[in-house]
């Protein structure tokens, strides 16, 4: 019998913890920010990102420049206390960031697809654990700085989900290196209550049935949460090529039928995904396969939300096909239906959730909200995240830009979109999925099937 083709387990950065520093901003009002109805929805866990850089950064000229860029942040350097209703604020009393440095007796290796590490953020299990932040002297920024032999370091980044999407994550991290090289950058605005007074309940009862988010008792929540980590999931990664990308929009656009449509690119990636994915879940002709699509929602608001707001600022929208459907139609039909899925985040959407989620936290019952379709259905859905347009790539800390940035897997089936090293049009794809999926997906049939439009393949 022919072994199975596993992907590539992540190898791991042995690594010493050398100093722990507090990087405190210097100042504090003592002030609380209340956290936002889409802040309340992440629970308090943190999300990793982790850099890879050829040339070694200088520990304590970041904590210099941190320090400095906290000033504007506060946030990052409060603490998080529960409200009387069940909400969350920040405290603004400056306890800090932590911040470590560690060394690794290995050199730098050559991190990429072929080539993938664990998080670089320690015990990452005591780091991440989010029962014991709420009321607690515990940082909601965590910074792991790793000196490889013979130079290059690897940054760790650990941000806690309540305060930022991943967006404004990556508003920070690019702030902080404008700080870092004297650059200048707009100051961020932390006031939730702008995002939280656009709350108005529709009009239309379709806006109102469709509502993304519902609420749920207390034990189907906890249920529903726990059942994903159930299943194994592993990340197998994926290079689509610039060239690539055009071939698979030509063909999309020469399928939509309807005068005047048009789709993007990364309208034609996700159908793409959408489709391979479903061929090889192999699910029945007529079960339902679900796509969810992680958007932004201030491009929705438009001038109603300060352009600098910093915070969680995230929807969700969702279309579905039977399976069979899904398999049989073609790429330009797909990719229709995301473009219309994307343009269902209205401005009346929006406001119809933020007032949703807004009388949920008044009556004290903001934990019991979830997702109405992900976590139910999470064998026969998939969530798309796409980070293309965010600079993961430009964040310069005085050694340069990464060559590497990797990405944690998740609980549930997760397509993860980010731009190339190199920023020339293509797309980095993770592909977060149960092992034996991933197993599949790793094999060279269906490599090929996520790449009929390579050079060698444009006629696919």
């Amino acid at each position: 019998m022919a072994r199975r083709r596993v992907p590539p387990l992540r190898t791991v950065v042995d690594s010493r913890v050398e100093s722990v520093h507090t990087v405190r901003a210097g100042t504090a009002d003592g002030g609380r920010v209340r956290l936002s109805a889409y802040d309340l929805l992440t629970g308090p866990w943190y999300t990793p990102l982790t850099f890879f850089y050829r040339k070694t950064l200088d520990g304590e000229a970041l904590r210099d420049s941190l320090a400095r860029t906290l000033l504007r942040y506060p946030l990052l350097a409060g603490r998080l206390e529960r409200d009387a209703d069940g909400g969350l604020s920040v405290l603004c009393n400056d306890a800090g960031v932590r911040f470590t440095e560690a060394s690794c007796p290995d050199p730098m290796r050559e991190y990429g697809h072929l080539l993938r590490a664990q998080p670089v953020i320690g015990d990452v299990v005591r780091e991440v654990s989010p029962f014991g932040v709420v009321g607690r002297d515990t940082p909601l920024l965590k910074i792991r700085l790793t000196q490889m032999r013979g130079g290059g370091s690897v940054l760790g980044v650990l941000i806690s989900h309540s305060l930022a999407d991943g967006g404004s994550t990556l508003a920070f991290l690019e702030n902080w290196s404008r700080e870092h090289l004297g650059l200048p950058w707009e100051d961020p605005s932390h006031d939730r209550r702008a995002l939280d007074a656009l709350g108005r309940p529709s009009d239309d009862p379709a806006t109102r049935a469709g509502r993304v988010f519902v609420g749920v008792g207390r034990m189907r929540h906890l249920l529903t949460t726990l059942r994903p980590g159930l299943r194994r999931r592993v990340t197998v990664t994926t290079r689509f090529e610039a060239a690539e990308l055009a071939a698979m929009k030509s063909r999309a656009l020469g399928e939509l039928t309807d005068a005047g449509a048009w789709v993007s690119t990364n309208d034609v990636l996700t159908a793409h995904l959408w489709r391979v994915l479903g061929e090889l879940r192999a699910h029945p002709d007529e079960v339902v396969e679900w796509l969810g699509l992680v958007v932004g929602a201030r491009s929705g608001l438009g001038d109603a939300l300060p352009s600098s707001y910093w915070g969680n600022c995230v929807s969700k929208s969702w279309t579905s096909l039977p399976a069979g459907e899904l398999r049989g139609r073609s790429l330009g039909a797909v990719a229709g239906d995301v473009r219309r899925c994307l343009r269902d985040n209205t401005e009346d959407k929006l406001r119809d959730e933020i007032a949703f989620l807004g009388s949920y936290r008044r009556r004290g019952v903001s934990r019991h909200v979830m997702s109405a379709h992900a976590l139910d259905v999470s064998e026969t859905s998939l969530t798309v995240n796409n980070w293309s347009r965010f600079p993961l790539y430009r964040i310069d800390l005085g050694a340069g830009r990464p060559f590497w940035y990797e990405f944690p897997d998740l609980p549930v089936p997760t397509v993860h979109i980010t731009p190339t090293p190199e920023e020339d049009g293509g797309r980095d794809v993770y592909l977060c999925l149960s092992e034996p999926n991933a197993v599949l997906a790793g094999t060279g049939r269906w490599q090929e099937r996520l790449h009929p439009y390579a050079v060698s393949g444009l006629t696919g």
